[in-house]
Order: C-alpha cells, then structure tokens, then sequence
C-alpha cells in the first residue's frame, strides 16, 4: 500500500511539473490559408467546411480549444497537427506545382468520400466538423470541378 501510494504522489508530481513544458503552437501569424481560397475560390457553403473540418490541422494557424492547456494532450493534439501538415498545407497551397495540386485534390475526394477525415478523434470534440452526406457531395463536387480546371492549364515543360 505504501509503494502504491508513494508512486501516486510521483505521477501526480511530475503532472504537474509537465505542465510547465509546452509544445510550439501553430500560430504563423499572417501566414495564412487566403492564398489557397482566393486560388481555388470555394464555395460558401464548401469555405465553411473548410474552416470548420480541415484548416486547424492542414495550415499554418491553428484555433487551439481550451484543453490544449493541458499535457500530455497538447503534445499529443501537436502531433496531429504536424502529421496534417505534412500530408497537406493549406497555406502553402500557391508553392505546390500543378501535379501536386491535382494530387492533393484527389487525396481530399478519397479520405472525404471514405469518411478518413476529418478525423474521429477530431469530430469528438469538434461536432461541427462531423461531415454530413450532403456536405461530403459537395466537397467532392467542388474538388472535382477544380481539378478539372487544373486540367485546362498548360503543362510546364
């Protein structure tokens, strides 16, 4: 029992001794996802979903909710984010290559149509970016038409 009890207060310690430690935040400033909306000019309904389900984890500023406040989760919310950002930046939309555009619209048709993303640990907290049918339509709808539209510009060569 005293072992148990002693090893409750060391857990309990270190907690709280954590929490002075901090992952970076996503935060760039004014670095942000307009480039990528001015290009592709989404629809409103289609930008909402955007703001709502994906821009926190594929772009350069994240809106954190308040238990980012709290380690281990922020180290662990932090992952994601990074994870998200490597598979897709939204705010660095204007350097990828037309190929790479295609791609990543296709990408967005896939996860979006097979439920992938937004991810379950995200709309847990996040009911608003849980993706209806009709809402899933018109994202591929949107994403369809624009890689199209990619399709139209001229290859470089």
């Amino acid at each position: 029992m005293r072992i148990l009890k002693i090893s409750g207060w060391v857990v309990l310690i270190i907690l709280i001794i954590s929490q002075f430690s901090r992952p970076e935040k996503n935060e760039a400033g004014d670095i942000t996802f307009e480039a990528f909306l001015a290009e592709t000019k989404p629809p409103q309904e289609v930008k909402e979903i955007l703001v709502s389900s994906c821009f926190n984890c594929h772009s350069d500023h994240t809106v954190y909710p308040w238990y980012n406040a709290i380690t281990p989760i922020n180290y662990w919310l932090n992952d994601n984010i990074t994870d998200g950002k490597e598979d897709l930046n939204f705010s660095k939309w204007t350097n990828y290559s037309t190929a790479k555009k295609d791609d990543k619209l296709a990408e967005i048709i896939k996860v979006v149509e097979e439920k992938e993303m937004p991810l379950t640990s995200y709309t847990w907290m996040h009911q608003e970016a849980d993706l209806s049918h009709d809402q899933i339509q018109e994202i591929i709808y949107w994403a369809t038409q624009l890689r199209f539209e990619y399709s139209l510009k001229p290859k470089p060569q």
